[in-house]
């Protein structure tokens, strides 16, 4: 695959907690100019990146982030809101604890009840995976296959660890009904971003891959 087509699979993200405005408009155009997929952006900006892309760029944002531990009703607000502010796409966490406590139907029931809110907006779940056994990842990809979410993503970026290429191929042999994948975090390179597309990730959640395909285009 060509570098810059890399690009078209890219959710360029800008996340951290201190973003501006003004980062978040250099994000909107760099996305733009390299026809990116989306950019991922916390709910505050939403709004006011709608108004600047002016529907030339999806965007994304998240709820429930980083933690996932928010009331189901919290979350059903949040994904809302965004889309009445003009989100095109919703990343969701889930509840890590309820993962550990085994109730992967109350996780199921929530991830449904924010896809209902998003209707045909794309939803995106983020389980992150660094915090989990490989049971526990195998029994969430048939909740997110279950659940009519678009995707199955490995990580928010604020945990201790992103994506591995063994996590994508785990979850590209355990998903069923057309569900894809986001690779998240512990993207470094180019060569990464390449390996998790060809292991079967559809998206790239990062912040730096446009900066690295460039320096190496």
């Amino acid at each position: 695959m060509e570098e810059q087509s890399i690009l078209k699979h890219l959710d360029h993200t800008l996340l951290k907690q201190q973003a501006t405005w003004s980062e978040i408009e250099n994000i909107c155009k760099e996305a733009m100019n390299c026809k990116a997929a989306s950019i991922c952006i916390p709910p505050s900006f939403v709004m006011q990146a709608a108004a600047f892309v002016k529907k030339q760029l999806p965007i994304c944002t998240v709820i429930g982030f980083p933690n996932g531990y928010q009331t189901t009703e919290v979350k059903v607000f949040e994904a809302a809101d965004a889309i009445k502010n003009g989100a095109d796409e919703i990343d969701m966490v889930i509840n890590i604890g309820w993962v550990k406590d085994g109730h992967f139907d109350k996780i199921e029931e929530e991830i449904q009840k924010v896809k209902d809110v998003c209707g045909e907006k794309i939803l995106k779940v983020i389980i992150e995976t660094c915090l989990l056994t490989r049971d526990e990842k195998m029994a969430l990809c048939k909740v997110v296959s279950n659940s009519h979410a678009e995707y199955i993503k490995t990580s928010t970026g604020f945990s201790h660890d992103g994506a591995t290429l063994e996590d994508i191929q785990l979850f590209a042999a355990q998903l069923a009904n057309g569900t894809k994948i986001k690779a998240a975090g512990g993207i470094h390179s180019v060569r990464d971003a390449q390996a998790f597309l060809d292991a079967g990730a559809e998206r790239l959640g990062s912040s730096s891959l446009i900066r690295l395909v460039q320096k190496d285009a």
